[in-house]
């Protein structure tokens, strides 16, 4: 599997909008394949926040779907599966809480986002419990993967855990 885009219909009118979050159904056809979410989970951080580059080794790796209920964040997804053609690559996406779209990101894949609004409320599904033993890292800024973070004159807040992160040739990763 890899990183999916998903744009939920929304229904609006003048009292305000209406939308299904989350579809099991829906969800399963979109990705061609059994998911199960175990635990939902909900950040909040300001403007300039960077969280991540974070993801879960085996044997409880963890796939994320993951929306933005309020301000915006810019979304990202590296692949860490030293086996795939993609290895090292990242896709990014501008997640708001007025365009609705949430990211599927399968296990395999590292994940982080930048607030970009004064406050952000990210909210993500998970399909394995959080494990702090298999929680991992990567550098926000390592070379090799050469994320584009739409900083602009902002200097990023990152966690003391998240600036000490290993590079991607020095980190425990997916085969």
């Amino acid at each position: 599997m890899e990183p999916l885009l998903i744009d939920p219909q929304v229904f609006s009118d003048d009292r305000g909008f209406f939308f299904e979050s989350f579809s099991h159904r829906r969800f399963e056809e979109l990705v061609d394949g059994h998911v199960n979410f175990v635990q939902d989970n909900h950040s909040r951080s300001v403007r300039g926040t960077l969280r991540g580059l974070h993801y879960q080794l085996p044997p409880a790796p963890q796939g994320k779907l993951v929306r933005v209920s309020r301000g915006a964040v810019f979304d990202v997804a590296v692949d860490i599966r030293r086996s795939s053609p993609t290895f090292g690559a990242w896709v990014g996406y501008e997640l708001t809480e007025d365009n609705f779209q949430q990211l599927w990101i399968p296990s395999g894949f590292a994940h982080g986002f930048l607030a970009l609004t004064d406050l952000a409320d990210v909210q993500y599904k998970t399909t394995e419990y959080y494990a702090a033993e298999l929680d991992r890292s990567l550098r926000w800024d390592d070379p090799d993967i050469g994320i584009e973070w739409p900083l602009g004159d902002v200097t990023p807040i990152v966690s003391p855990k998240d600036q000490a992160a290993p590079s991607l040739v020095d980190a425990d990763l997916f085969d």
